[in-house]
């Protein structure tokens, strides 16, 4: 009963596809134009690192199908405290990065509802409402998830891949050279200032493999899921940042709540910018339905196996974990609150750089556990060296995504790590008394 309300590659790759661009490209163009056009280093450098962590995601994915994804392949090099660390932080990772992705769509929403923007406390209510809606609507279960998501990808993947493809006859070069590099940064410097927003853009590689408790024939569409949209996702996001800093002048783009809109604007007129930032805004929505049931099954994993309390793992008759989504719902009003900005832009980055440093830690702690993967699967020696050097590139580009998001956010990301200890201090306390008890 429980297969037909499972969902399929289509389905996955959809949502793979979705979590990485709904959230990840309609705020960028904004967000690195502020370090001008060079940043396109910066996204030549993450694809291939984005390449090399979603192979080893895909081989993990492959080898070990348990509930939990990233968490259950930490547990495999690093035992249970590690399962419980990487599904700690990237819950608190997922909460940060809901929230900033209602800020993206709220963002959009401004041209709409210029109300948004009259003071904080107006931004704040339409992110509590786009909050709101998008977890209700995951009440229904995962199959329906999939559904709503493989409409609103169309939302993003119409006007970027379309402004990939088009937006070149618009090209200006003499304006994308004005944009190359407008603080005289060093290359080193640029590239790593760019780093954080980039593989913000990618976040979501991992989402195949936390979900594989409801996919039908995990051992092959989850691998499959990550390389089909990582590598779709990878063409699109160069080719289509890189064409909109060669139409739209660097110091506009930089102050734009709504960068896509802004540059169908200056393609065609105000009405075509209105429908493409409006496509943008049901993206975005679809993209945080992604996230937060992304999140509901991580929460439910690490529950089924105690190491969540175990409300996160009751589920209604539509296999949804509502009470574990409405404590989620509650932390992520909660961060809202207290990151309230007038600049939206900078409210974004600051929510960007805290989500991508808290997601390298269960990044790196179920990378290094694909070499221990391959080794019980007694895969080829070939296959054993390709896996290990390709994990161990992804590894090493996750802890310059680390360096990359800047003292702040390492400091603050790293004591809401160091919290999670305290936490499974009291986990592991209990284990302790459990087992006693039963001697």
């Amino acid at each position: 009963m429980a297969s037909g309300n499972k969902m399929g590659l289509v389905g996955l790759t959809t949502i793979v596809t979705v979590n990485m661009m709904g959230s990840g490209i309609i705020m960028l163009p904004a967000s690195l134009a502020q370090t001008g056009a060079i940043s396109l280093l910066s996204w030549i450098v993450t694809a291939i690192g984005a390449m090399c962590i979603a192979y080893a995601f895909a081989k993990c994915g492959m080898y070990c199908n348990k509930d939990g994804g990233m968490s259950a392949y930490a547990n495999e090099a690093h035992g249970k405290s590690s399962f419980f660390i990487a599904s700690y932080t990237y819950y608190v990772c997922l909460v940060i990065s809901a929230v900033a992705i209602a800020v993206s769509a709220a963002g959009y929403l401004v041209p709409f509802f210029p109300w948004i923007k009259t003071t904080p406390i107006h931004t704040f209510i339409a992110v509590v409402a786009i909050l709101v809606v998008t977890m209700v609507a995951n009440f229904w279960g995962p199959k329906i998830t999939g559904q709503i998501s493989a409409i609103t990808v169309w939302g993003i993947i119409i006007p970027v891949v379309g402004l990939s493809i088009a937006g070149w006859f618009w090209f200006k070069p003499d304006v994308f050279a004005e944009a190359w590099n407008p603080h005289q940064d060093t290359n080193i410097t640029a590239i790593s200032s760019g780093i954080a927003l980039t593989l913000w853009a990618f976040l979501g590689i991992e989402s195949a493999g936390a979900n594989s408790g409801a996919v039908e024939n995990p051992e092959k569409n989850v691998p499959l899921a990550c390389m089909l949209a990582t590598s779709f996702t990878a063409i699109v996001y160069i080719a289509s940042t890189s064409v909109i800093q060669g139409i739209i002048p660097n110091a506009e783009l930089a102050k734009s709540d709504a960068p896509f809109g802004l540059v169908y604007t200056y393609m065609f007129n105000e009405t075509v910018g209105s429908i493409i930032t409006a496509l943008a805004v049901i993206a975005c929505i679809g993209s945080l339905l992604g996230w937060q049931f992304t999140n509901a099954q991580v929460s439910k994993a690490a529950a089924d196996i105690k190491l969540f309390p175990k409300v996160f793992g009751e589920v209604n008759k539509a296999d949804a974990p509502i009470k574990g989504m409405l404590i989620m719902l509650g932390l992520e009003l909660a961060l809202a609150l207290m990151t309230i900005s007038p600049n939206l832009v900078n409210q974004f980055n600051v929510l960007l750089n805290l989500a991508v440093f808290i997601n390298m830690v269960p990044y790196i702690l179920s990378l290094t556990g694909l070499e221990v993967i391959l080794r019980k699967k007694n895969v080829s020696k070939k296959e054993y060296q390709t896996g290990a050097l390709i994990g161990t590139l992804a590894v090493v580009y996750s802890i310059y995504g680390v360096y990359a998001c800047g003292q702040s956010a390492v400091f603050y990301g790293a004591i809401l790590t160091l919290f999670g200890y305290i936490f499974y201090g009291f986990i592991a306390a209990r284990d302790n008394r459990d087992n006693g008890s039963m001697a």
